[in-house]
């Protein structure tokens, strides 16, 4: 069988960047390589048999979580740097139908500390943006439903007018390579959260993940719609492809993902993030589709978003009254944890959608 594994490029391929701190140049391309060097040792918690690599690692990975979250200034080469080694970690947790000795470290302790040192600093950055005790105090099923009626038709925002009214095909083209990286595995992570009791919000979940997979037909599962599209324009179709143009940001929202759906505690802020998602898709997709039809585009090279757009109003709206409210109604000392789930979506998806649009305006001009 052919792997669907899609070798990551060799770190040094990127642009090189250095941070410069206390006089010691460190550079993460290098730990990079490094730390890939380390995951594809056999044993990797035998570090006796190269612990000068994984020395010089550990002391790059300490720099950049101080360059990333603990300076006034944080810096965009340590943050890209951090998500990376820590989707690197947390890919594991899915199965690639690629060479079994892949996995060979995916319970490593070594691997659990890195990871754990990253999330520690990551997600203390990350909840300082959000005000928990303002959330702690609201009606939750109020703000949610305020919340969402708001996001299901939001004013257009300066990067949505742009990816409407001016991205050119290249650009079209960057944004499914850099949304081929969650559009090929997407609603993964969604099945971490299904197994347990059975109850109405249990069966609601799985009807989602049921729908993303296409009722179980490779030809329905909305991957094979983004392939298709990729496919329409001659481009790499296989998982992780474009792993190099991915920006910080988006890797920071799949990260994300996979801390919620790991961490049963964490079960509310995923219901809440999934929330979000569900419903502020389609306004998303809308902007994409205009985009190609603008364009021009294929029926094929569009398929994907004229999808999402129909199947994702409906994940809303169930989403909203079959779960998150439901769930607010069964953890009412808790619930607040649904609009901290659901803001911080937001947040970090903003971010994202915002990096991305500068990634395809930084390629429109780059020679």
């Amino acid at each position: 069988m052919q792997s669907n594994l899609v070798i990551f490029p060799n770190a040094g391929a990127a642009k090189k960047s250095t941070q410069i701190e206390e006089g010691t140049i460190t550079n993460y391309d290098r730990a990079e390589e490094q730390f890939i060097e380390l995951l594809a040792m056999e044993d990797l918690d035998r570090l006796d048999v190269k612990p000068a690599i994984a020395s010089e690692f550990e002391q790059a990975l300490s720099r950049a979580i101080c360059a990333a979250y603990k300076n006034d200034r944080s810096d965009e080469q340590a943050h890209r740097f951090l998500q990376r080694i820590l989707y690197r970690i947390n890919r594991l947790k899915l199965f690639w139908y690629d060479d079994l000795r892949h996995y060979s470290n995916e319970r490593s302790l070594y691997l659990y500390s890195c990871r754990d040192q990253i999330e520690a600093a990551w997600q203390q950055w990350e909840l300082a943006q959000i005000d928990v005790a303002a959330l702690q105090q609201l009606d939750v099923k109020h703000a949610l439903i305020e919340r969402a009626s708001t996001d299901l038709d939001p004013l257009l925002s300066d990067n949505s007018r742009y990816i409407r009214e001016e991205m050119i095909e290249s650009g079209y083209r960057h944004l499914l390579a850099i949304g081929s990286f969650d559009g090929l595995v997407e609603g993964s992570r969604l099945c971490y959260v299904l197994g347990g009791a059975a109850n109405e919000m249990q069966c609601t979940l799985v009807r989602v993940l049921l729908e993303e997979y296409g009722n179980g037909r490779l030809s329905r599962k909305h991957s094979t719609f983004f392939a298709q599209m990729l496919a329409e324009f001659g481009m790499n179709t296989q998982p992780e492809a474009y792993f190099d143009l991915v920006p910080w940001e988006v890797l920071a929202c799949a990260n994300h993902n996979f801390l919620t759906t790991d961490r049963k505690r964490y079960f509310l802020r995923y219901c809440g993030a999934l929330t979000y998602f569900e419903v502020a898709g389609p306004a998303a997709y809308k902007n994409y589709l205009a985009a190609a039809q603008r364009l021009g585009l294929s029926e094929a090279a569009m398929g994907y978003w004229e999808l999402h757009i129909r199947e994702d109003e409906r994940h809303g709206r169930w989403m909203l009254d079959d779960v998150a409210l439901p769930l607010a109604e069964q953890y009412p000392n808790d619930a607040w944890e649904l609009l901290l789930g659901y803001d911080q979506e937001k947040l970090m998806g903003d971010r994202a959608a915002s990096a991305v649009v500068r990634s395809i305006r930084e390629a429109k001009h780059s020679p």
